[in-house]
């Protein structure tokens, strides 16, 4: 699905469960089209999600997330996404309090949003 003209096309980009099918189509109401990025100076470790709603979106009662990397060489790969303003809401909505939306440039030179350790 393309994005409409009236809508400004945000980036979005996930390193872990907005990669899944059914994770995308209980939030965005159907499923994204992604190209491969990586965020750089980044390293990715697991936290343990406390919110019922998103355990049962997900299936996973941990998730993963990402926080800045004190060696520079360290990079987390994942996908970016093509999404609308309205999907971006509901992404935030997914996102747990463990998680801050931040911007990034990630290693292929675009920025995106991205959701990182709060």
């Amino acid at each position: 699905m393309m994005v409409d003209a009236k809508d400004t096309a945000v980036l979005l980009f996930s390193y872990g469960t907005l990669q899944d099918k059914a994770v995308q189509i209980a939030n965005f109401g159907r499923e994204l089209a992604g190209r491969d990025d990586a965020i750089p100076g980044y390293s990715q470790s697991m936290v343990a999600i406390d919110d019922p709603a998103v355990v049962a979106t997900s299936g996973k009662t941990h998730h993963p997330i990402v926080q800045p990397s004190p060696d520079p060489n360290d990079a987390v790969a994942g996908m970016v996404f093509e999404i609308t303003a309205q999907e971006l809401a509901a992404a935030d909505a997914y996102e747990v309090s463990d998680y801050k939306r931040i911007a990034v440039t990630l290693k292929s030179g675009v920025q995106a949003w991205v959701y990182v350790r709060a």
